[in-house]
């Protein structure tokens, strides 16, 4: 990584290299922690944050779920955001706003301890992943099964739920693929590791819904969004593995895999082993949006 600019915390920007926390910060040990991953693009007309308000009130809300009170108002973290982007001198970058319980008394008990937010950034080029992008990704679904509400509340962003998910991406990078799979304790299919995922059979689009256990992902919600503003609909029902399969495509989102193509899932081939016309589509959608070129959704880019 390379260390660029400012990281803000706790309202002052420091150095990056001087951006530390104690070993005995609280969120180390217990994974009391809530973040948010956002993306700032280098638009035509200037960098642009994309849907940042959105974010903010997701973090917001992680942040509750977890009795966390966030000593900020959602303005000064929007406005702490940009400004760490601009301290960057980044024209696109990733973002991470973390809200955790920092150091002062250890012990299973958080609240005691104040709560810290910082606010980072670093270089992300467009296409950074080539798996899902040139070629479709390889995915297996994972012998680990997704954790659900009621273990803990999924529709939070929060590092306790990022530990499920990581044993699912080790797996898969360790048997030969790009991603893995994870369904529920139902046995229907939840998300990859960090990402939603949606299937197209008989040019219907589904994806699973918010009870499958699943994170409410911002990009979901803008290619749902997208799709139905081009007149389409996306069913949300529970998803047998088997449907995976048999799907004519798969496409997973996220801000970081953007629509990503699937194309191979415990070594069956889906569709003709090629990222599908309507993917492909997508993809091309959801770019022409976050680079300002759609006048429908200008409103979820925050210029800098």
């Amino acid at each position: 990584m390379k260390e660029v600019g400012k990281i803000w915390m706790n309202g002052k920007l420091v150095p990056f290299k001087n951006a530390k926390v104690h070993v005995l910060t609280h969120a180390l040990h217990y994974s009391t922690a809530v973040f948010e991953g956002i993306r700032c693009y280098n638009t035509p007309n200037g960098s642009a944050i994309f849907r940042l308000d959105e974010h903010v009130d997701r973090f917001f809300n992680s942040a509750k779920m977890y009795s966390m009170n966030i000593p900020y108002l959602k303005q000064q973290i929007e406005n702490a955001v940009i400004q760490t982007v601009k301290a960057s001198t980044l024209r696109e970058c990733y973002i991470r706003p973390i809200a955790y319980y920092g150091y002062g008394t250890m012990g299973l008990t958080p609240t005691l301890n104040k709560i810290d937010v910082a606010i980072a950034c670093w270089e992300w080029k467009i296409g950074e992943s080539k798996a899902g992008k040139i070629s479709g990704a390889r995915c297996k679904v994972s012998s680990w099964i997704r954790i659900d509400s009621c273990s803990q509340p999924m529709k939070a962003k929060a590092a306790s739920n990022y530990a499920n998910a990581t044993l699912a991406r080790v797996e898969a990078l360790k048997d030969g693929y790009d991603e893995s799979i994870m369904l529920n304790n139902q046995g229907k299919v939840a998300e990859g590791s960090a990402e939603n995922i949606f299937i197209i059979k008989n040019n219907q689009i589904f994806t699973p819904p918010l009870t499958a256990g699943i994170l409410e992902g911002i990009t979901r919600d803008s290619v749902i969004r997208i799709i139905e503003e081009n007149g389409e609909e996306v069913i949300e029902k529970d998803l047998d593995r088997e449907d995976l399969y048999v799907a004519d495509e798969v496409f997973m989102t996220g801000t970081a895999a953007e629509v990503k193509s699937v194309t191979e899932i415990d070594q069956i081939t889906i569709g003709n082993g090629k990222p599908g016309p309507k993917t492909r589509e997508l993809q091309k959608s959801f770019m022409n949006v976050v680079m300002g070129k759609d006048d429908r959704f200008l409103s979820w880019l925050k210029y800098i």
